[in-house]
């Protein structure tokens, strides 16, 4: 489904694939994000990586890792887009402090880096795309992909704001790649936030906890094309 532009109020990913456009291939594409801030681990992308290969729904899962930069990660990112013109793009990213697989519903037009990035640039108050929309919604079903998380009894959140570190870049500029380009329209992108590992810190999910809410809700996005209805907001 398209959605009208409407210039000052956040876009809606798409939902339904172009028909005079090549169909989007039986993949989705999986990625997560090098360690960054000193660490030596990332969890986005040991669970993208230890997903990789498997079939979902008839869908191989490609993972791919994105480096924690604001100058190339897009890059990448277009990159395998283009490579492998997936049914899903869905983006792992690290957020410390959660306590549940957060299905991120919007990405704003802004880069505000407490920390600089692995390459050592920290942009503040700078927009992801000049001139862009100021917010974009994901494309990915996150109501009924929360929902068939809860289901199989794993902590699942919608979430609100996907920050405006590295993450929110990656999710902004892929949003706005897959609205513009035509030769990517049908194809269908969002970001998930994770929480840490137990080696990584508290609070923690397991690896297994993890994997088993994505692949569910993996399953749930290549299954629905409209979005349930399902009260998941926040009062702050």
């Amino acid at each position: 489904m398209l959605r009208k532009q409407l210039p000052t109020a956040p876009k809606q990913g798409r939902l339904a694939p172009v028909s005079n456009r090549p169909a989007p291939t039986a993949t989705v594409l999986l990625t997560g994000f090098s360690p960054f801030g000193g660490a030596t681990t990332n969890v986005s992308w040991q669970v993208a990586q230890s997903l990789g290969g498997e079939v979902i729904d008839g869908h191989t899962l490609v993972a791919a890792q994105l480096p924690t930069e604001f100058d190339t990660s897009l890059e990448a990112l277009t990159d395998l887009i283009e490579k492998h013109h997936p049914s899903l793009v869905v983006c792992l990213g690290q957020a410390g402090g959660r306590r549940a697989i957060s299905f991120e519903r919007i990405a704003i037009n802004i880069a505000d880096a407490r920390i600089p990035d692995n390459a050592g640039k920290q942009p503040v108050d700078k927009p992801v795309v000049s001139g862009g929309p100021p917010a974009y919604f994901t494309g990915l079903p996150i109501k009924a992909m929360l929902k068939a998380v809860q289901e199989a009894g794993i902590a699942g959140e919608v979430s609100q704001t996907a920050g405006t570190y590295v993450c929110n870049h990656v999710f902004y500029g892929m949003m706005h790649t897959l609205e513009r380009r035509r030769a990517m329209q049908g194809v269908r992108g969002g970001f998930v936030h994770l929480p840490l590992l137990p080696e990584q810190g508290e609070p923690s999910m397991t690896l297994e906890q993890i994997q088993r809410g994505l692949r569910v809700a993996i399953a749930s996005a290549l299954t629905t094309r409209q979005d349930v209805k399902l009260g998941a907001g926040a009062e702050h």
